[in-house]
C-alpha cells in the first residue's frame, strides 16, 4: 500500500469531492489553497463533456472555488488527446456540445458529416433522432466509434437523465459495435491528464466518490486512490466490490495539513 506522505501530484474527482450541488464540500476549497502553496500539480477531473475547461471554471468560482482551467481535465479534453494521438489530423461526426468539440477543434480535427475517421458521442441534453440515425450509418460504414465517458445516467433537480452511456448503448444495439470509451473507469483518461501535468503514478494520488469509475480507474493506473463519502458511496457500496481503495475519508477536509503546534498555542 502506498503511502500519502510520497504524494506530489494530485487527481481529484470534481462532483461529489470538491462540490456537491453547486456547493463546494467543506475543505475544498482549503485544500486547492494547501496544494498551490505547497506547489503541487493537480487536475480536477471530470467525465462530463458538456462543458470547456473554461465554463467549469466559471461554474466551480461561482460555487466558491477558485480553479484555473488549464487545472481541469474532462473526459472531452481526454477524448480529443486520445484522437490527436491515434489520426493527427483527422475528422469527426460529433454529438456532443461545446465541450468535445471545441476540444477536438483545439486538437486539429475537422468536423464532417461525410465519411468521418471517427464518429464520437458526448453528453448533451439535445439528442436528436435524426443525429442518432447518422451516427449509426457511419459507423455502420466504417467510421470508428468512439464515446466520450460510460455514464448511463447523470443528475437533475427532477431525477435521472439518460446520458452518454444510454444512448452509445441505443447505437450499439442498432449496429452491433461497441464503442471504445475514453472517460472514467479507463485508466487512459489518468493517464492524459497525468502526461498533461508532468506527473508519475508512484507518486501520484487520486480523490474520487465512487468505487466503480475513480477508484477502479486510479488502481488500474497505479495510483494512491482516497475514496471520499460526501459524494454516492457509503460502506454498503464500498463492500459490494472486490477491491479496495487505499484510504477511505469522510472527506477532502481529512487532507488538510495539521496546525503547526507553534501557531496553536499563540
Amino acid at each position: 500500500m502506498s503511502d500519502r506522505r510520497d504524494i506530489e501530484c494530485w487527481l481529484t474527482d470534481m462532483d461529489g469531492v470538491l462540490v456537491h450541488e453547486n456547493h463546494p464540500v467543506p475543505g475544498a476549497s482549503e485544500l486547492l489553497q494547501q496544494w498551490r502553496d505547497e506547489g503541487k500539480p493537480y487536475l480536477v477531473l471530470t467525465n462530463n463533456s458538456i462543458f470547456t475547461p473554461r465554463d467549469l471554471s466559471a461554474r466551480l468560482r461561482a460555487s466558491g472555488l477558485d480553479v484555473p482551467e488549464e487545472s481541469i481535465w474532462t473526459s472531452a479534453l481526454a477524448t480529443a488527446d486520445f484522437l490527436q494521438s491515434q489520426m493527427p489530423g483527422g475528422s469527426a461526426f460529433v454529438i456532443g456540445e461545446a465541450g468535445i468539440t471545441t476540444a477536438l477543434h483545439e486538437a486539429g480535427f475537422i468536423m464532417t458529416e461525410s465519411d468521418p475517421d471517427y464518429v464520437v458521442i458526448g453528453e448533451t441534453r439535445n439528442y436528436s433522432f435524426e443525429a442518432i440515425t447518422k451516427a449509426i450509418r457511419l459507423i455502420g460504414s466504417g467510421s470508428r466509434f468512439i464515446v466520450t465517458n460510460p455514464d448511463a445516467t447523470g443528475p437533475s433537480a427532477d431525477g435521472p437523465l439518460p446520458a452518454t452511456g444510454a444512448v452509445a448503448a441505443l447505437i450499439s444495439k442498432a449496429t452491433g459495435k461497441e464503442p471504445y470509451v475514453v472517460g472514467k473507469p479507463n485508466p487512459m483518461m489518468f493517464r492524459s491528464a497525468m502526461n498533461k501535468i508532468g506527473a508519475h503514478s508512484e507518486n501520484t494520488g487520486m480523490i474520487g466518490d465512487r468505487m466503480d469509475t475513480d477508484i477502479v480507474a486510479g488502481i488500474e493506473a497505479g495510483l494512491h486512490t482516497i475514496l471520499v463519502l460526501t459524494g454516492i458511496s457509503d460502506q454498503a457500496e464500498i463492500d459490494r466490490y472486490p477491491f479496495r481503495p487505499d484510504e477511505i475519508l469522510d472527506s477532502v477536509a481529512d487532507l488538510l495539513s495539521p496546525v503547526p503546534v507553534e501557531s496553536e498555542i499563540d
